[in-house]
């Protein structure tokens, strides 16, 4: 069993900044994958960014490359997701799930085992 507890969500303006943490449980974070999902209101929960267990690669969703950064501290068993430029559509419950075996980074949701209880995300025009 792994516990996701995510927090850094919050209000922000058009073109602000927001930095997302996902602490996690258990002794072997370092050999999880992890991924940050996001859900809108009446949408499906799309990715956004996945991060390799060792941190060597990344992947982002088109609409958010180049303007987050997903990034890891296995000694801390925390994975983040830094937002910058931040638009009306980031406007979401984030979510982050981590992936117990594999050494690649994985972009859709069946592809993950444990989820956090999601932090919300409220860019105001």
């Amino acid at each position: 069993q792994v516990q996701l507890v995510e927090s850094g969500g919050g209000l922000v303006q058009v073109g602000g900044s927001l930095r997302l943490s996902c602490a996690a449980s258990g002794r072997t974070f370092s050999s999880y994958a992890t991924g940050w999902f996001r859900q809108a209101p009446g949408k499906e929960r799309e990715f956004v960014a996945a991060i390799s267990p060792k941190g060597s690669n990344t992947a982002y969703a088109n609409s958010v490359k180049d303007r987050f950064t997903i990034s890891r501290d296995n000694a801390k068993n925390t994975v983040y997701l830094q937002m910058n430029s931040l638009k009306p559509e980031d406007t979401a419950v984030y979510y982050c799930a981590v992936r117990l075996s594999g050494s690649n980074v994985y972009t859709t949701p069946l592809e993950y085992d444990y989820w956090g209880q999601g932090t919300q995300v409220t860019i105001s025009s």
